[in-house]
């Protein structure tokens, strides 16, 4: 299904004009072939009068084909079932008044930007049980923010994440045709891409992992590269979406963190790791400044140690310098042997 977009239709004032105009003529021909109908002159009088009649009641037919559009909306319109062209642009239209106007997601409300529930204003057609559908497709740049998915990552664990998705319909007559409801497929893609992309990756940094696909093992995660998963995603939810005539912007991670069950475990494997690694750089610290002190001990010959002394001396600097509390100094009064 290709787009075709209707041009040459702004011209709504016009026909409005002349719609008031004819109506106008008509109503005043029949109030004058009644007056003829009175003074005896019943052929004229009787032609206006039924002439005036039939204009009066076809005339306003041209009037409900008059359409207004604001910025970034469009119309699709069919006659009979036929696709006839799409218009678009802000501006007064008129139209074929048979034409109809296709909407298939006019009535489905995401959580996005664009379907905002307000309270509706009532009216009398809503009084009496009916509700009235805008048919116009918006053009302008939405956000869909679908709910966060429980998935698990390439290891196995149990991970929660939520996207946004920036989009806007580029095609009418696809998001219009091609498929069912665009709205509702453009979500349930994004959850299906989410899914597919997630599954790639770990939560953090893990050994032998390729999350690239050519054979070679690097440290992309979720946590760490989520700009790369972003785009991944955006690209993946692009290929889906084409046939609906949507073009996806930009998608962006908006909720990362290991799910209820699983995130108490791993806190503490992270709060472990962190421990280590900081004993790690403790112990790194405290061996070079123990040699270093051993070293200008004994270029400036303060003292002469044998090994042994130089073992217990290493051994309770190390102490002092690797423990997590304060060290208590014992003070020898005596000889140093």
């Amino acid at each position: 299904m290709e787009e075709i977009l209707l041009k040459n239709k702004k011209h709504g004032m016009r026909t409005l004009l002349l719609g008031l105009l004819v109506e106008l003529i008509s109503l005043a021909a029949v109030i004058v072939g009644a007056v003829y109908l009175e003074t005896d002159n019943e052929v004229l009088g009787g032609t206006l009068f039924i002439a005036g009649l039939v204009l009066l009641c076809v005339g306003w037919l041209p009037l409900a084909g008059l359409r207004v559009l604001k910025p970034n909306e469009a119309l699709v319109l069919t006659l009979f079932g036929k696709y006839v062209g799409t218009i678009k642009g802000e501006g007064f239209y008129a139209i074929n008044p048979f034409c109809i106007a296709i909407n298939p997601a006019a009535k489905t409300k995401l959580n996005q930007s664009g379907d905002v529930t307000q309270k509706p204003i009532q009216t009398a057609s809503t009084a009496r049980g009916y509700e009235l559908v805008n048919k116009k497709i918006s053009l302008k740049i939405m956000t869909l923010n679908n709910n966060r998915q429980k998935i698990n990552d390439c290891l196995g664990n149990p991970v929660e994440i939520g996207i946004a998705v920036m989009w806007r319909v580029v095609d009418t007559a696809k998001a219009a045709f091609n498929v069912d409801n665009y709205k509702e497929y453009l979500s349930l893609q994004c959850d299906s891409a989410l899914r597919n992309i997630v599954r790639i990756y770990p939560y953090d940094v893990a050994p032998g992992v390729d999350t690239t696909g050519d054979g070679v093992e690097d440290d992309g995660s979720l946590r760490g590269s989520s700009e790369v998963v972003a785009s991944r995603i955006r690209d993946e939810i692009q290929k889906r979406v084409d046939e609906a005539g949507i073009e996806i912007i930009e998608a962006r991670i908006t909720y990362l963190a290991y799910a209820p069950e699983i995130a108490a475990v791993m806190l503490q494997r992270q709060q472990a790791s962190a421990i280590i690694d900081a004993r790690k750089m403790i112990v790194d610290g405290a061996v070079g400044m123990v040699e270093m002190a051993l070293e200008r001990l004994n270029d400036n010959g303060l003292v002469q140690l044998d090994e042994e002394r130089k073992a217990a001396m290493v051994s309770n600097l190390l102490v002092v310098l690797c423990g997590n509390h304060d060290a208590q100094p014992i003070v020898n009064a005596g000889s140093l042997y």
